[in-house]
């Protein structure tokens, strides 16, 4: 792969709401059979290309869970094959948006979110057009999006705050990694919404297009977590401490001057692009450090907690039919490791 969006096709994919992943539940009966089992072996965790997750390459890389005595099996996949292989009972945890969990539990593969990583925070972005100034200048308009994803939501949001609905323009459904070159080559085409590194190509592609509305004009409606399968947090909870407790470790360790360079060179060789290429995809994430991950697991309806930001994308995905019926929410959801990091 050569260039930033050969050498990023993996994050194509990083922010994909799952629709079916049909067998879920007898295969998560077949994978976790007994806690011995458990005990026995690393626990398997799925991690793939978004900033959030690619952090725990600095922990693996420098020993720190072994430092820890937490016996761990980091495995790299595409993001839509890291759900297939918890879904199946391969994996004891995966990395996931909010949304992608609940999509992932309404299929059958129960799971709970016991590790918020980050938010996104102007990774996902609403492109228009030079002639196109505000979200307001999408009235009447054709904007392509891939129709039930998370950049869908984003736009459902971006609407919602000023004023508007669907209804008030065109939807033209399309792949996200073929959204830049609709852009660029659709005259009628308006806007797009993308998630990096698509959003950035749409960007160049399309001299004087700019973002009007980003993730980062709404913190918290994208959440990604670490979500684990409940019997391998019953049987393992002592260990899964250990996994948040080098997290947040990986997080001071970015956030500080001193060794944030050598952070994001792990992070970058990691997915084959240079730290400079990587470092703008870093400041598009809002890592959560302890005392940020805690104010976020707070019960609210806003989408400063991560109750009412999955709450929201719950109703997103039954209204655009990615599964038919709601989900309990706070069954997804388990504070208690992160509340009793000191």
């Amino acid at each position: 792969m050569k260039a930033f969006e050969y050498a990023r096709a993996q994050l194509v994919a990083s922010r994909t709401l799952r629709r079916g992943l049909a067998g879920a539940a007898a295969a998560l009966a077949v994978g976790f059979t007994s806690a011995s089992a458990h005990a026995a072996a690393p626990l398997k965790i799925g991690y793939s290309d978004w900033p959030g997750w690619v952090l725990f390459q600095v922990a693996i890389d420098k020993g720190w869970f072994k430092q820890e005595n937490v016996a761990v099996d980091f495995e790299w996949f595409d993001y839509s094959a890291s759900l297939d292989a918890f879904s199946a009972g391969k994996l004891d945890g995966v990395g996931a948006t909010n949304g992608d969990a609940l999509v992932t539990g309404a299929s059958g593969a129960k799971n709970v979110m016991i590790l918020l990583t980050d938010y996104s925070s102007g990774n996902d972005m609403i492109v228009a057009k030079p002639s196109t100034k505000s979200v307001e200048g999408l009235k009447g308009k054709k904007v392509g999006v891939e129709v039930g994803l998370v950049d869908h939501l984003l736009l459902d949001t971006a609407l919602s705050k000023h004023g508007m609905k669907e209804s008030d323009l065109t939807l033209v459904n399309a792949k996200t990694n073929e959204l830049p070159q609709v852009l660029a080559s659709s005259q009628d085409i308006a806007a797009v919404g993308a998630w990096q590194p698509n959003a950035g190509e749409a960007l160049k592609r399309v001299p004087g297009s700019h973002p009007v509305f980003t993730s980062a004009d709404a913190p918290g409606l994208i959440y990604d977590a670490i979500i684990v399968n409940p019997a391998s947090l019953a049987s393992r909870k002592a260990d899964w401490d250990k996994v948040i407790k080098v997290w947040y470790r990986c997080v001071a360790y970015v956030n500080d001057p001193k060794t944030q360079a050598d952070a994001v060179k792990i992070m970058s060789a990691r997915v084959g692009l240079s730290p400079e290429q990587y470092l703008p995809l870093l400041k598009g994430t809002h890592l959560l450090d302890a005392a940020a991950a805690k104010k976020a697991f707070v019960k609210g309806d806003g989408l400063d907690s991560i109750y009412g930001s999955s709450t929201n994308a719950d109703k997103f995905n039954v209204r655009n039919a990615v599964y038919k019926q709601p989900q309990d929410v706070s069954a997804y959801i388990d504070p208690s490791l992160v509340n009793a990091v000191k």
